[in-house]
């Protein structure tokens, strides 16, 4: 069982990296977000292993990281997901905005990746939904996330957000940051003071 690879890029392909190991060469299938972090050919490179062994092939599948390989294999627990979804939904989501995807019940979120329709969606929301907090982002960042997306989030609290995702931060980030600075200002903070603790966590 091979649990990590490290040595130099040889070659990358659409949906894989072939890693040169000691003259030993081997094909690790990996999401896009993964490819895109690694390095050009000729590079070293570290990658985390999932090994699949079947009666006719044995494939390797490639992550910059061990939670991504342990998302990988989380999703692949609900019916109808595969090595090729679970790779698709790590390609569109980080681990962190798949796990707060699940645990806000987002299936809109989830759906954005292809080859996940809605019913799919609702059965990775649903089933996993226990298993997502572990991952997630604390209680208050979670809480402040269902308040802003059903729409009763407190009006400098809305517009700190707004105003973060107006200079071109995700909505995403934008609730981390504003979650951290309600932390650090209280619940009473004005929007301005909102923003202005907000940037400084992005800027970390």
């Amino acid at each position: 069982m091979i649990g990590k690879l490290k040595g130099t890029i040889e070659e990358i392909g659409e949906d894989y990296v072939l890693v040169d190991v000691h003259g030993v060469c081997y094909v690790a299938y990996c999401s896009a977000r993964t490819l895109s972090k690694l390095g050009s050919v000729g590079e070293a490179c570290i990658l985390f292993i999932e090994t699949y062994v079947r009666e006719d092939q044995i494939r390797l599948f490639g992550f910059m990281t061990a939670l991504e390989r342990e998302w990988f294999n989380i999703v692949q627990t609900v019916q109808g997901v595969g090595a090729k979804v679970a790779l698709a939904l790590l390609s569109t989501l980080t681990p962190a905005e798949l796990a707060n995807a699940i645990a806000l019940q987002d299936r809109a979120a989830v759906s954005r990746a292809p080859g996940v329709g809605p019913k799919v969606a609702m059965r990775i929301v649903t089933e996993l939904k226990n298993k997502a907090p572990a991952f997630a982002g604390d209680a208050a960042n979670i809480q402040l996330k269902q308040e802003l997306g059903e729409g009763v989030a407190s009006a400098p609290v809305a517009d700190a957000v707004s105003a973060l995702t107006n200079l071109g931060y995700s909505r995403d980030q934008a609730a981390n940051a504003i979650a951290a600075a309600i932390k650090a200002a209280g619940e009473g903070a004005d929007s301005a003071k909102l923003i202005r603790l907000g940037l400084k966590e992005l800027s970390r």
